[in-house]
């Protein structure tokens, strides 16, 4: 009997702290404003490294567009040093289209509405810190 005892009590433990653990989980709200067209939808990728910045994201995805806006949330963020980049596919065909010399022809940005000058963004102008909260980031194109 103290047996099973021993096991409810071990059960109910991991369960509360698999559970606590989900509730510290921080999100990132990424609002994106002053697009061109409600065509197309927009690519979101949120960066935890400056190594993986413009190329690998730690979490990405994409959203639909409405009134020229859209909005997205990353769930279950850790603590960290994060930087997001996105761009309108309006031709919706799944990628960012360039003209000579690799410049974007489709609108993009990054968090801090950080800008490049004669190339993309640094990671220094866009990085932002998440640390116990949650963060919303407003990027305007």
């Amino acid at each position: 009997m103290q047996h099973l005892i021993k096991i409810i009590c071990l059960i109910i433990l991991s369960t509360s702290f698999a559970i606590a653990q989900e509730a510290t989980g921080n999100t990132v709200t990424v609002t994106v404003s002053n697009l061109e067209s409600n065509d197309g939808k927009v690519f979101i990728s949120l960066y935890n490294s400056k190594e993986s910045f413009l190329s690998k994201g730690f979490k990405a995805t994409y959203s639909k567009i409405e009134n020229n806006s859209c909005k997205v949330v990353f769930k279950n963020v850790p603590n960290g040093i994060y930087a997001i980049s996105l761009f309108h596919d309006e031709n919706d065909n799944n990628k960012m289209d360039t003209k000579m010399f690799g410049i974007p022809k489709e609108a993009y940005g990054c968090s801090n509405n950080a800008r490049g000058f004669m190339g993309p963004p640094k990671w220094e102008d866009a990085k932002f810190s998440i640390n116990n909260e949650s963060v919303t980031q407003h990027i305007t194109l």
